[in-house]
């Protein structure tokens, strides 16, 4: 099983964005309104993703990591009960996906997470994830916990989202996200805290796309 249909892996890269919210000293990059399969890139570094979509500059790149839309809002992801929906990150051509954060983020970070296979996330002293040659800060071993005890949207295979966290000492700058192609998805990133943020309605509905993103998801209650 996959977390994208097998038909679709050859689909065209479209549109993304990414959106990211600031709660309580901690903010959380939620993915919404990012485009199916569309590489993420420099929407958040000042610059534009794949297709030209740029966004607020807040100083994060990523390197080797798509967009995914659940398929119940439209997209082609094969997922369910995401903890803000409808879109999340994951990757496809690589062995793991890279977060740079150049001013850097200390106390902890966190996030959620679904997969089919053990994944291993780090945390880095130094640009570039594992192949920037800094060292590890802290890692966090995730298990294979994509179908365990689901509840409510039945639409999608991966449907246990597991909110993780690691707190470390020093400044990070980037964000090693392994597991295997197509068999990991991951959500809500939260800097500065080792428990994932939800953000409010409200506050979604503040930054523009609060009322765009919860209306336009077509749950189904068990």
């Amino acid at each position: 099983m996959k977390l994208i249909k097998t038909s679709l892996l050859n689909a065209a890269l479209v549109a993304a964005g990414l959106l990211c919210s600031a709660q309580a000293g901690a903010f959380t990059l939620t993915f919404e309104g990012v485009g199916d399969y569309a590489d993420i890139q420099n929407f958040y570094n000042g610059g534009t993703d794949s297709l030209g979509n740029s966004g607020p500059n807040y100083g994060v790149q990523f390197v080797d990591a798509l967009g995914l839309v659940d398929a119940d809002n439209g997209g082609n992801g094969n997922f369910a009960n995401e903890p803000t929906p409808n879109t999340i990150m994951f990757f496809l051509n690589a062995a793991t996906a890279v977060l740079d954060y150049a001013a850097g983020f200390t106390t902890g970070f966190s996030f959620y997470y679904t997969s089919s296979t053990a994944a291993t996330v780090s945390v880095y002293d130094a640009l570039g994830g594992a192949a920037g040659g800094g060292n590890v800060l802290g890692s966090l071993n995730l298990t294979a916990q994509y179908t365990d005890n689901c509840t409510g949207d039945p639409s999608g295979t991966f449907c246990n989202f597991t909110p993780v966290g690691v707190a470390f000492s020093g400044t990070a700058y980037s964000i090693d996200f392994g597991g295997t192609a197509n068999q990991t998805g991951y959500d809500n990133i939260t800097f500065g805290s080792v428990n994932p943020n939800i953000p409010e309605p409200g506050t979604l509905a503040l930054l523009g796309i609060g009322a765009l993103a919860f209306c336009a998801r077509r749950k189904v209650q068990a």
